[in-house]
């Protein structure tokens, strides 16, 4: 039995804007009926300002997938095109309290459908991020080398039931397991491969927009996905010479251990990364 919160039960049972925008300003879908999910997200923009009036979905799934669609339309409704696009699947589990782990991948279908439209809107391609070629991997789910890598980089996946929790790759028939194991491998190998050339570079003399840069980058790609798969997040506020101010969000707003974290994550990765000597300190009040 799926363990669901309070939000994702109220907005299975009463969703807000099912439907479809007539005469759309954008429109995307993902999915298929035949491999289980679906959604059509639908857009009103202000051409003038880009902010997303109005926000319709119609879905075809579990309750997961009807809350997530439901979730989204209402975080997205007020943004503009430019803030929409960088709403993330963690973002939509967030603000639906969590997802059950087996039902992650309906909070990536909304991010892909809201990017979708925005391309729509745009009048753009997709963006393509590949390792090779695109091609299926998991033919049951119609899943391509391009998202499993895409999923595994953006929530710091490890285990091929952590790839199809997301994706639902490997939930089929299973065949495409040792595909998606050998995807993980490649991944992290790269991954381990330019941290270790990252560490082994002699470090030079930095701007302070050089450091300000390197330290949102490691922030990037080295703390946060690490705070997002707990349900937490983290902002870069200011730096001053050595010291770092950050601001910690989502979980670890209440956690005891915000003080560990603070030092044995955030810190020693920046030291790692930037400068050995770099102090981080946290920031509860706006500055």
């Amino acid at each position: 039995m799926w363990d669901y919160s309070e939000k994702v039960k109220e907005l299975f049972k009463n969703p807000r804007n099912v439907g479809e925008i007539e005469s759309s300003d954008a429109a995307g879908e993902v999915g298929s009926i035949i491999c289980g999910d679906a959604l059509r997200l639908t857009l009103r923009i202000d051409k003038k300002t880009e902010k997303i009036l109005d926000a319709k979905f119609k879905t075809f799934g579990c309750a997961s997938a009807i809350a997530s669609s439901s979730a989204l339309t209402e975080m997205i409704k007020g943004m503009t095109v430019e803030e929409a696009a960088k709403v993330t699947n963690q973002d939509i589990a967030e603000y639906l309290g969590g997802l059950p782990e087996e039902k992650m991948h309906c909070s990536v279908m909304g991010m892909e459908a809201l990017e979708a439209a925005i391309a729509n809107y745009r009048g753009a391609p997709l963006k393509k991020e590949l390792i090779g070629q695109e091609r299926i991997i998991c033919k049951c789910f119609s899943v391509t080398d391009k998202k499993i890598i895409r999923a595994i980089k953006e929530n710091n996946l490890k285990t091929a039931e952590e790839v199809t929790h997301y994706t639902k790759a490997g939930g089929g028939c299973g065949k495409c397991k040792p595909e998606i194991e050998k995807l993980l491998k490649e991944f992290w190998e790269k991954d381990a491969t330019k941290v270790s050339q990252a560490k082994e570079a002699p470090q030079k003399k930095l701007t302070n927009l050089g450091k300000i840069s390197l330290i949102q980058e490691t922030i990037e790609r080295e703390i946060r996905p690490k705070l997002k798969a707990d349900g937490g997040d983290i902002e870069l506020v200011d730096v001053d010479r050595n010291k770092v101010y950050v601001r910690l969000l989502g979980s670890c707003l209440e956690c005891p251990a915000t003080g560990f974290t603070l030092k044995e994550l955030v810190e020693a990765k920046l030291r790692e990364f930037v400068e050995n000597d770099i102090i981080v300190e946290e920031v509860k009040e706006w500055i």
